[in-house]
Order: structure tokens, then sequence, then C-alpha cells
């Protein structure tokens, strides 16, 4: 397995293992050994120290940790050690604890439980194995320049990325030398306007800005057309340049930012994290909580519960994003921000707004696979298309998936928009995300989110 789902493995497979063994704990004493209840607080105890004893045990069998080798054989060889170091822990317990712990509801436990981890193992490896193999589904891309560099990142993609279809090359037409095994599209000048009307997902310049300048601004370009741009340069002439480099085949590939989520074990991380909290706050919150706002909402003001609106989500797709009304039934909600002291808003809605509570329904979304849990606020479709234009890399925030939260909104940037230099500050800390994105990150945007509601935002309105 690729060392790129070492930290998959980390943080999901604990989480699903201690899952896993706690489920098929509860089952047999539910369903197979009904205990009495004077030896609750024994098996409560039991399940308490198996959940530890499985840890300590994956700590001395080094289950989670990584060590530079082949994935799949030795994680069965290290949960098999485990399992084993597991079940003589828990025998010792049972022997020096003195309580007559049922037998069966033991073994059974242990049965299922060693069945299940196999299964898991085999479900989520095979699962990485197809998300690596599709990484590169179904892209089309481009090349700048036709040269040693070029023929060689072609003959990479032809022979190592068989779901990348390379259709050929942008060079002056004057410079070709030689016949091209895949045609010569266009003068360099063309790229952009090809990669546009073409779908073109990437585009590889194997030519140095410092020999055509106009490579940066077709960059820029490109990312507003939401298409990514990478170069493949003489590496001497990057020397402090403010890029992202990585490498395919050993040559070195440099692209104008970083992306961690573009990497699918990263990708598959945050989505099981998503689902998992937007489950928790569907159950648990807005279950009980939406019959109640409907309540309020109907009789604060005319209208339907929810407010739905098309926003732009990643890359740039529309999708219905979901809230509590807050407004007044108006013909400007498509158009017009809501603002300070805004005459739309209802009292109820106010209330809402400064506690967030209007937002909840779009957990929705989040589990509909529209939005994630952390990431860029979704604006409206006209919003979009003006700072568009307004801002160069504006276009860059729908690389991820929008967020219910997000990095900008906890560092004081969320409500209106009085200025160029306001949404600057916004985007410049959505795109930092963007570059700098990890579980972690996302759980102190969502504390500090919860922190900031308590404490209460000025700029919440």
């Amino acid at each position: 397995m690729n060392s790129r789902y070492t930290n998959l493995f980390r943080f999901f497979f604990v989480c699903v293992d201690l899952l896993a063994l706690n489920m098929v704990q509860l089952f047999f004493l539910s369903y197979i050994h009904r205990i009495p209840v004077s030896a609750g607080p024994k098996y409560l105890l039991l399940f308490i120290v198996s959940n530890m004893l499985w840890l300590l045990s994956a700590y001395f069998t080094a289950l989670y940790i990584d060590q530079g080798k082949p994935g799949f054989e030795l994680f069965i060889k290290r949960t098999v050690r485990c399992l084993t170091v597991f079940f003589v822990a828990m025998v010792l317990f049972m022997f020096f604890y003195h309580y007559p712990f049922s037998r069966l509801f033991i073994l059974a436990s242990f049965v299922a439980f060693s069945l299940l981890l196999v299964i898991i193992r085999i479900l989520m490896i095979g699962l990485a194995w197809y998300a690596n193999k599709w990484n590169r589904s179904g892209k089309r891309i481009v090349i700048v320049g036709y040269n040693d560099v070029a023929r060689k990142l072609t003959y990479n993609f032809v022979n190592h990325s068989k779901n990348t279809l390379v259709e050929g090359y942008f060079e002056d037409m004057a410079l070709v030398d030689q016949l091209s095994p895949l045609p010569i599209i266009g003068n360099i000048d063309e790229c952009i306007t090809y990669a546009v009307q073409n779908n073109i997902n990437e585009i590889y310049s194997t030519i140095s800005p410092e020999m055509n300048t106009s490579l940066y601004e077709m960059a820029h370009t490109a990312e507003k057309s939401l298409i990514r741009f990478k170069f493949v340069p003489d590496f001497k002439f990057y020397i402090n340049r403010n890029t992202h480099m990585e490498y395919i085949d050993g040559m070195p590939v440099l692209s104008l930012r970083p992306e961690p989520l573009e990497d699918s074990g990263n990708a598959m991380k945050k989505r099981c994290f998503d689902i998992l909290f937007a489950l928790f706050v569907i159950v648990f919150i807005l279950s009980w909580l939406t019959p109640i706002m409907a309540i309020l909402i109907k009789l604060n003001s005319k209208g339907p519960v929810f407010f739905v609106q098309e926003r732009s989500g990643k890359d740039n797709r529309q999708f219905k994003c979901f809230k509590f009304r807050t407004l007044a039934v108006n013909k400007e909600a498509n158009t017009q921000q809501v603002t300070r002291n805004d005459s739309r808003i209802t009292p109820l809605g106010r209330f809402l707004r400064k506690s967030n509570l209007d937002e909840l329904p779009q957990f929705i979304n989040v589990l509909l696979g529209d939005m994630s849990v952390v990431g860029p606020r979704p604006h409206m479709l006209a919003h979009t298309e003006t700072y568009s234009r307004l801002l160069e890399e504006y276009m860059v925030r729908h690389f991820v998936k929008p967020g219910v939260t997000g990095w900008a909104q906890v560092n004081g940037f969320r409500g209106e928009i009085r200025g160029q230099e306001q949404l600057r500050d916004r985007i410049g800390h959505d795109i930092w995300y963007m570059e700098n994105w990890s579980l972690w990150l996302d759980m102190k945007v969502i504390f500090l989110t919860v922190y900031t509601t308590i404490k209460g935002d000025k700029n919440a309105f």
C-alpha cells in the first residue's frame, strides 16, 4: 500500500476498531447473553478495560504506526499479533479480577471481533486502492511546449496513468523540428482558449516562464476557469519562487500552490469525518430542533421554513444550499447580501443568525456531498460572478468543497463584504486553508466556531 495512506490508517482504523469492538460486545451482551441488572457494573468495567487493553495492545505491537514497509501484508500480520496480545491480556484481567464473566460471551465476542477486523481491513484497503487507481479518472490534459521534457512527461502519462488522456501539445509551429506522436494542437497563445472550450482539467508547461512571461498570466487565467496549471521546469529557474513541487517519475512538477486534499487518502479521511459529524448533528440535534424551528418560523413570519438557494460549490458547480429562513420573503434574496440592521431580517431570524442556528440544515448538504463541515463559505451565484471579476484569485477557493464554517469565519471574516480589501483578506484565508488543510485544522476550526458562537461575534447579524 502506498505510504500516502499512512495518516488515513492511523486516524481511521483506531476509531473504526474501537467502534467494532464495542458494537460486538454490546450485540452479544444484549441479544445473546442477557445479564442480570446486578451484573451490569461489572460488564461496564469489562467494556472500559477492553478498550484500554486494545489501545495498549495496538501500541505495543505498533499496529497503527508506519515503518515505511509494504502496508497490506504487514498490517494484517500486526493485526494478528495485536489480537493475540489483546486476548491474553483480557484472559489475565478476568483471571485476576475474580468475577465469573460468561466464557461464551468472551469467546463469541473475540471471534466476532476478529472476523470483523479482517472484513474492515479488506474493505478499507480495497477502497483505498480503488481511490488511488481512479484518482486521475477521466483527466484530460494538454502540454505547453514540445521538447525532451514534454516527451518524457507524455511517456509517463501514457504508460503509468491509464486514465489520463494527453490530448496534445501547444508550441509555436516554427519551433517544431520533428514529428510528434501526438498532435501539435496550436500555438502557445491558443492554449487557454482550447482548454476552456474542450473541458481540459490540467495544463502542464514544459517552458520556463522566464523564457515566456505570458505563461504567468496564462496560469492565473487557467485557475479562474478552474483548470489547474502546473510547471515542469528546468529547476534552476525556480529558486526563490513561491511554488509547490511534487514529483512524477522523478521529474519535478511545480504548481502555484499545495493542495493536500488532492491526495486521495486525505480526501477520503475528510469525507469520512464529514459523514460522521453530519450524521451526529442530524440525528441528535436537527431531528428534534427542526419541528420546533418550523413552528417558530411560521409563527414569526409568512413564508417557507427553509430558505433554499443556488450557491457555488466545488469546481463552481451549483448546488441547493439549505438554511432556516431568517429573512422576510423578498425579491432580492438571490442578489443582495444581508447587511447590518437589514430590514428584511425577522426578529427570530436575528437570533438564528447570531447563534448560527440558521446554518444547521447545511449538514444535510454535507451528508449529500455538496459541502464539507469546514471549508470556504459558499457564495450566491451573483456574488461569485461579481467577485471573480474583482479578484484574480477568487475562483481558486472553488477547488475544494464549501463549508458550514471556515477558517476565514473564525478569524473575523464573516457577514457582509464591504470592500475589495476585505474580500481579498477573506479569500486569502480561504486559500490558506486549502493549502494547509489537515484534519486537526478542521477540528480547530469547529472548536473556534463553537467558542465564537458562545462568546458572541460582532460580525454575526
